[in-house]
């Protein structure tokens, strides 16, 4: 699975170059993508666009044009996503049973297995590996928050 990651990074590429931070992600089913996406949060001014959002959304329509049912497809998915997941994001694929998680670098001021032990808290355990490419997930990061966010909110300046 640790192959998909490419795939994974050049969804994160395309996000950074769109202007997202540069997050990318496939689902992977009976070894062929049948979702990919990057983040969409700045482009939609909405901050639920992850990449894995994106995914499940196309998951979601992958089974209803396939007629499949969409708890099974889930349940034998692996997720192949450049950053580990948020909180929310983690939290949505430990609900729906993915199969399995892997991701290039931890996410230590959101991460679903880092910050917070998202499968803890929901109840549900999934296969997870992290440190996939992690140092071109890393670089891609970096790379990104070296300019500013163009959709960040202005900072507020402090008062004496």
């Amino acid at each position: 699975m640790a192959a998909f990651m490419e795939d994974a990074l050049v969804e994160a590429r395309r996000a950074r170059d769109a202007g997202e931070v540069p997050v990318g992600c496939v689902f992977v089913h009976n070894d062929k993508v049948i979702a990919r996406g990057g983040n969409e949060v700045n482009v939609h001014r909405n901050a639920t666009r992850h990449a894995e959002f994106i995914c499940i959304d196309a998951t979601l329509a992958y089974c209803r044009e396939k007629r499949l049912p969409a708890r099974q497809v889930f349940s034998e998915i692996s997720v192949v996503v450049t950053v580990e997941p948020c909180i929310m994001c983690s939290a949505a694929l430990h609900t729906l049973a993915v199969k399995e998680i892997i991701y290039g670098c931890e996410n230590d001021r959101f991460g679903g297995k880092t910050v917070i032990d998202v499968a803890a808290v929901v109840g549900q355990q999934i296969n997870i590996t992290g440190g996939v490419r992690a140092d071109e997930a890393m670089a891609l990061l970096k790379d990104f928050y070296k300019g500013e966010n163009p959709a960040a909110p202005p900072v507020a300046k402090k008062r004496k």
